[in-house]
């Protein structure tokens, strides 16, 4: 069973701090769940893992490439979440030239596992991860779930179908 509001968590991330100088001029910043969705709406999408196959070549890119629609269509934030940490969210980011939607880690699977969405990825060496879904977030509420289908521990595999950038932003054009 999935929660109706978004659960109470801890994400640890990273921002920049020019006058930390040096190659490196990031420091630690805590957000709240409250921080990243009251008062706001937010189409949130989780995946199993930056860099891996599926979230990397069409998840995180469809989103990216429909932020401005999704913006068009009231939404305030489009996260994408992951059960990594701000280090490697942050260099997925790069590597993917994402600059409009908000890398947000749940490197301690603590927003993910109170959602009822961690599942064992133990087969693929990947531990604890996301199970991949999308969802609207508006002031906490969750209006709309879009859940893979087959959740369970150490598939081969989850496909992009019902979470994807597309279905999302039709269900916001037709409600």
């Amino acid at each position: 069973m999935h929660p109706q509001t978004v659960p109470d968590a801890v994400f640890h991330t990273r921002v920049r701090n020019e006058a930390l100088g040096g190659p490196n001029p990031f420091e630690w910043k805590t957000l709240s769940s409250d921080e990243v969705f009251s008062g706001k709406r937010v189409v949130v999408f989780a995946v199993p893992g930056a860099f891996t196959p599926a979230c990397s070549d069409s998840h995180l890119p469809g989103y990216e490439r429909l932020h401005d629609d999704f913006t068009a269509e009231g939404i305030d934030t489009v996260v994408c979440l992951a059960v990594n940490d701000a280090f490697i969210m942050y260099q997925w980011k790069l590597s993917r030239h994402i600059e409009k939607t908000v890398m947000l880690p749940d490197g301690n699977g603590e927003f993910t596992r109170k959602m009822g969405m961690l599942v064992e990825r133990t087969e693929q060496g990947m531990g604890l991860r996301s199970w991949r879904y999308s969802m609207l977030v508006n002031d906490r509420h969750i209006e709309r779930l879009f859940v893979e289908p087959g959740f369970k521990d150490n598939p081969p595999g989850v496909p992009v179908d019902v979470s994807s950038a597309e279905t999302m932003l039709d269900y916001l054009k037709t409600r």
